[in-house]
């Protein structure tokens, strides 16, 4: 069975690139636009990793992320920040939000599919 990804991208040209990329790679895919619509669809869809950029409109990645945490029906959803911010400060407050992990854009087709199967990994564990 696919496993399932919600892409939490507002940046059209990068969310369609990393679709590609994921379905490539087997996954099922679905696609947020916002911070809110990744919120409502991690809820209606419980998909097994959730890809989320850091800065979007609504509501941002990091008070997504919170919020998916302090759902008990999405709370275990494994959560990778996708991001620009080079802040020194970046790990820390995507980890007190509650990611798993993150990588920096612009990131390589590789860099992307290790980081999945490293947090899939964990998951499974």
């Amino acid at each position: 069975m696919k496993r399932r990804v919600l892409v939490a991208e507002d940046n059209l040209f990068l969310s369609e690139i990393m679709q590609k990329e994921l379905e490539g790679l087997n996954y099922y895919v679905a696609v947020a636009r916002n911070g809110l619509e990744a919120v409502k669809m991690a809820t209606s869809e419980i998909p097994d990793l959730i890809i989320m950029d850091l800065m979007m409109p609504e509501l941002d990645g990091f008070e997504a992320a919170s919020q998916i945490r302090q759902n008990p029906k999405t709370q275990a959803i494994p959560l990778l920040a996708v991001t620009a911010l080079l802040a020194p400060d970046i790990r820390k407050r995507c980890l007190a939000s509650g990611f798993d992990d993150y990588i920096v854009k612009p990131f390589t087709s590789a860099e992307l599919e290790a980081a999945i199967k490293k947090i899939l990994k964990r998951q499974t564990v």
